[in-house]
């Protein structure tokens, strides 16, 4: 069930998409959509390479080039929890999507570098977003042992002294980590996205994505349980990547043979 593979693993895969009609039927049973300064008027974001209108800062999605690893809607004081993104025609070379778990992130960092935790989680050592950002830090604690990632790597992103020391590390770590997956059209991808980054690879020729943004229909703690060992003194885990044995169909869900629970 997607529910419960966001619950767990934090993604899923999907596939089965024929038109953006499709996009919004599985859109109106996961989330309620939030809107993005980018939307058309369906609520869904058209993600295509605009030319040299993408150099702009936060406009790199929407260019030919590389778009590194980072969390959505990072500048506002409460990023959208979920993302899909569905390819309808991919690039003619490249544009792979580039997933990574924060939770796997956590987790190494806990074991090769555990000073850097300690500032990553400091309130304020972050500020994300142009004159309206936001002040916040690369992990948040919650309640528990529960933590939330937020980060970019453009412009956008600034950072305090207190955590560029440990910003290499972190970046390795991201790297490390990162799921490759190569959509076809009509598959695609639904995140946490208070859990993963994502990115994308450089691509050659029309390649066509949409994007939406929303909030669950379905209860979802905030943020990923970090293993109890790992926050504690750091035990070096690796998480697996989005399931794909059982990847949702668009059109199995709208027939109701899916469910979302």
């Amino acid at each position: 069930m997607i529910a419960r593979q966001i619950r767990e693993r934090g993604a899923v895969t999907v596939d089965g998409f024929v038109s953006r009609t499709d996009v919004l039927g599985f859109v109106g049973k996961v989330m309620t959509l939030t809107p993005h300064p980018d939307s058309d008027q369906d609520g869904l974001t058209t993600i295509k390479d605009i030319g040299r209108a993408s150099s702009r800062p936060g406009l790199a999605g929407l260019g030919s080039g590389e778009l590194r690893a980072h969390t959505e809607r990072s500048g506002t004081p409460t990023p959208p929890r979920l993302m899909l993104l569905v390819c309808l025609r991919p690039a003619t070379s490249g544009g792979e999507v580039l997933l990574t778990d924060g939770r796997a992130v956590h987790e190494e960092l806990i074991a090769r570098a555990p000073a850097a935790m300690d500032a990553l989680t400091r309130r304020g050592t972050a500020f994300y977003g142009g004159g309206g950002g936001h002040p916040s830090s690369i992990f948040t604690r919650h309640p528990g042992t529960r933590l939330s990632i937020r980060y970019r790597q453009d412009d956008l992103g600034q950072f305090s002294p207190v955590v560029t020391g440990y910003l290499p590390a972190l970046r390795t770590a991201i790297g490390s980590h990162e799921i490759r997956i190569a959509l076809q059209p009509g598959q695609g991808y639904l995140i946490d996205n208070h859990r993963y980054l994502h990115a994308r690879n450089a691509f050659t020729g029309p390649r066509l994505c949409v994007r939406a943004l929303g909030a669950p229909l379905f209860p979802l703690a905030e943020g990923f349980a970090a293993r109890q060992a790992a926050w504690a003194c750091g035990t070096e885990i690796t998480a697996g990547p989005p399931s794909t044995d059982g990847t949702t169909r668009a059109g199995e869900l709208a027939d109701g043979a899916g469910e979302v629970r």
